[in-house]
């Protein structure tokens, strides 16, 4: 099992002196997310030769490894021509990824949900195009359901994923996102979500969030009413309610083996803090 650590909280930091920090933090491995200078939210990679080499350089000096890279891409959008972007670059940033020689990577399934059957219709044209990138460069591909997605709920997601039919295309479950992940029910159970995934579950993401559906809805209240706005946090683990004994328990029980991410995002002015909690937590839960 990787246990990594997504760098989002040290985006701002030259590469060098960002991969350093998760090493003294005492990861072994990144979760490499967007930054503006290597690989931006929905826009085409900046990560040229000399950034490729800096950056492998960097992992190699202080020890540090990949254990997967995270692009945003909209690949699902209805709008044709920004599905045929995405795609651009997402083969672009394949290509990146195979020069970092790092084995996986892993994203959401993006679209809109208020146009779910045309965003799926999108994505299928989009892997058709990508998947026979993936398998000739050895990648492995892992993905999740995001609020605000055309597939947001574990259970579609999960048989999303299982639709693709390759074995190495598999699920990540995102523990701030199980209240989301649940539907309509108020309860979110973790367990019967994360078993459901069973063998596709490959990849955690680790953070903690409040649940917006608690006090009859009105934990939060959002204007005008109506809205359909999503919200969720990435916190620490113990700041919201997402149901630890639940989540590491069944991770234990599955003997899962894959990668988990500490992925928390509130933080920024005691980032270093708040990721080195996380590991330290993260590492007694799953050596137990």
């Amino acid at each position: 099992m990787k246990i990594a650590l997504d760098s989002y909280m040290f985006r701002a930091l030259p590469i060098d002196d960002m991969v350093r920090t998760v090493a003294e933090l005492g990861y072994d491995y990144i979760e490499l997310s967007p930054r503006d200078d290597f690989m931006p939210f929905f826009l085409h990679p900046r990560a040229d030769d000399e950034r490729i080499a800096a950056l492998k350089k960097s992992l190699r000096t202080h020890g540090v490894r990949l254990s997967s890279v995270l692009p945003l891409y909209k690949w699902s959008s209805p709008d044709e021509t920004e599905r045929q972007a995405a795609v651009r670059y997402w083969k672009r940033m394949i290509e990146i990824t195979a020069e970092l020689e790092c084995p996986l990577m892993n994203s959401e399934f993006n679209g809109r949900p208020e146009r779910a059957a045309e965003s799926e219709a999108a994505f299928w044209r989009s892997l058709e195009e990508l998947l026979p990138l993936f398998e000739r460069e050895g990648i492995a591909l892992n993905l999740e359901a995001h609020p605000d997605d055309f597939c947001e709920e574990n259970t579609p997601a999960v048989d999303l994923v299982r639709a693709i039919n390759k074995p190495w295309v598999n699920y990540l479950y995102c523990a701030p996102h199980s209240f989301h992940l649940s539907g309509a029910d108020p309860t979110a159970d973790i367990a019967a979500m994360m078993r459901y995934a069973g063998d596709k579950l490959q990849h955690v993401h680790i953070a903690d969030s409040f649940n917006h559906k608690g006090s009859s809805g009105l934990r939060y209240i959002l204007n005008p009413p109506g809205t359909a706005a999503r919200i969720h946090q990435h916190l620490d683990i113990g700041q919201g309610e997402v149901n630890w004994e639940a989540f590491f328990g069944t991770l234990r029980e599955l003997n899962f083996d894959g990668v988990a991410t500490a992925c928390v995002f509130a933080w920024e002015e005691r980032a270093r803090e708040s990721s080195a909690f996380m590991l330290d937590r993260i590492t007694k839960e799953l050596a137990a």
